[in-house]
């Protein structure tokens, strides 16, 4: 079969053995798969990945032998391997977590010497995780499945109680994905700001409420104008709170990937009550220091 391979730091495309599915696991075809921001940092930085991967006790590539990206994937199954229910026929359209269950343990699909990723025509998913793509969806729609979970997950990690006011800073992929929970969830109004002209316009179409364009004005100073408490909401405070400014709690999500950024939003909440930020792997409050969640 044909992938495009991560090799001596370069992409290339090449023949690789087709995979054979072992106890469990299902022999798919790949439809559709997404570059996501991590493939390209794999591709610049693949041994810092690898230091980080020693560091959080995970199997880091090995970097002298080809890999194979890509876990935003779509696919159509093919065949299934020994041990498993094949509830879902042959041809059928399947997304999956990223990840190979074995009896050594759960493995991860794309940034692995073993398991090849959605660069290649085929490659093994685990029957279990399977989840399969609904109401003919297009299979370049259905890979964002991966993607659009970080988002979702993101929000729901926030602990939103329905009163909060959510700041999104950066509009990429992921950003957006947050937007659109959000608007879900019914939360008004959303602020959201990006450099990008074109990631903002997005961001509206996806239920954004307000945009804004850091070069023109302070995000957080956009959130606070539309964070006011009405009279009610003053006079309903407890005493202490009354001495606080008068705005609604906020939800930071910084979507950004900018160390600095990160800094700013830990700093931000001292001035937001109730506050709290959160993106796909960090959250803080305004009592605690940033950490890994």
């Amino acid at each position: 079969m044909r992938a495009a391979i991560f090799r001596n730091g370069e992409i290339v495309v090449g023949q690789m053995a087709e995979p054979k599915p072992g106890p469990g696991q299902v022999l798919v075809k790949t439809l559709a798969c997404g570059i996501c921001g991590s493939d390209l940092h794999a591709r610049q930085h693949a041994p810092r990945m690898v230091e980080m991967a020693k560091k959080t006790g995970r199997t880091p590539m090995d970097l002298s032998r080809d890999v194979v990206f890509g876990h935003e994937f779509c696919c159509e199954i093919l065949d299934y391997g020994p041990g498993t229910m094949r509830k879902l026929k042959p041809g059928t359209h399947v997304c999956s977590l990223p990840a190979l269950l074995t009896p050594e343990g759960i493995k991860g699909i794309g940034y692995s010497n073993e398991l090849v990723g959605g660069y290649a025509e085929q490659m093994l998913l685990s029957e279990p995780l399977l989840l399969e793509v609904p109401n003919g969806l297009a299979p370049e729609h259905a890979a964002l499945t991966e993607p659009l979970a970080v988002g979702v997950h993101a929000v729901a990690k926030a602990n939103i109680q329905g009163g909060e006011v959510p700041l999104v800073i950066g509009c990429g992929p992921v950003g957006l994905a947050v937007i659109a929970a959000l608007k879900i969830k019914g939360l008004h109004p959303i602020v959201a700001a990006d450099y990008s002209p074109a990631r903002r316009a997005l961001a509206a179409q996806l239920g954004a409420d307000v945009v804004v364009d850091p070069k023109v004005s302070q995000p957080y100073t956009s959130w606070a104008e539309h964070a006011q408490m009405s009279e009610a909401e003053k006079a309903a405070r407890p005493p202490f709170q009354a001495m606080l400014p008068a705005l609604k709690p906020a939800v930071i999500f910084d979507a950004s990937a900018c160390p600095a950024c990160c800094s700013r939003c830990s700093r931000a909440p001292r001035a937001m009550p109730r506050s709290s930020w959160s993106a796909s792997a960090w959250r803080a409050t305004e009592a605690s220091p940033c950490s890994a969640s």
